[in-house]
């Protein structure tokens, strides 16, 4: 498939899949969208809310890893806020170091580039301490053979659009997810589609339709009560 870099609304880039008119990112802004839906919706959600202000270790997966965006905003949040983290990142088509070159996010970020370039170029399978507080594994699998049980505070579903890959947003797949989530964890997502919904709902989680980032009405976040 044709894939090519583009620049969205906030100035930074996102890769886009041209035979598929899809986006790893909203073009609406790529940094905005993961701020938002991810740390604001998601990490930042769980540490207040569920924490309670303590500074355990927040286990996080991301649905999938893609160009390292919001893998590298929350290890930015997780340094800026002194939180631990134990990030894990699923993607079964990991991008090029060609594309990785063109992305601006450090820049845009205000960071070094090797920030961005240490999460993409340390080892698959491994656990990497990457800083103090941040911890990553990347898995390069797909989501449907993931089996973590009791596992995750904070799940990232970050998967390409029901448009193109509906088999990413079906009960089964859902079903994995609240397994690998601990009881009271969250999941967060840009999606807000009535189906998604209420397949959460009857899976048992606790659901709420949030305002969604620029360019998008709502998106959905679910607890596991």
């Amino acid at each position: 498939m044709q894939r090519k870099i583009i620049t969205t609304a906030d100035g930074s880039k996102t890769i886009q899949i041209e035979d598929w008119n899809e986006q790893y990112h909203s073009v609406h802004g790529a940094i905005q969208e993961a701020n938002h839906v991810y740390l604001k919706h998601g990490l930042l959600f769980y540490s207040s809310e569920m924490l309670a202000q303590q500074k355990s270790e927040i286990s996080i997966l991301e649905i999938g890893f893609g160009t390292g965006l919001n893998t590298l905003l929350t290890q930015l949040k997780a340094e800026e806020l002194n939180q631990p983290i134990n990030y894990v990142g699923v993607e079964a088509f990991p991008i090029s170091s060609e594309e990785l070159a063109q992305l601006n996010y450090a820049s845009e970020l205000k960071v070094s580039s090797e920030t961005l370039n240490q999460l993409h170029n340390c080892s698959w399978e491994e656990v990497h301490q990457i800083s103090d507080v941040f911890k990553l594994k990347k898995q390069q699998q797909y989501f449907k053979d993931i089996s973590a049980e009791n596992q995750f505070d904070v799940i990232y579903f970050d998967a390409f659009g029901a448009r193109v890959q509906p088999e990413l947003w079906t009960e089964d797949i859902f079903k994995i997810m609240h397994k690998a989530l601990k009881q009271n964890g969250v999941l967060t997502t840009y999606a807000a589609i009535g189906k998604v919904r209420r397949t959460l709902m009857a899976l048992g989680f606790e659901v709420e339709r949030l305002e969604g980032p620029p360019g998008k009405r709502h998106m959905l976040r679910a607890v596991k009560r």
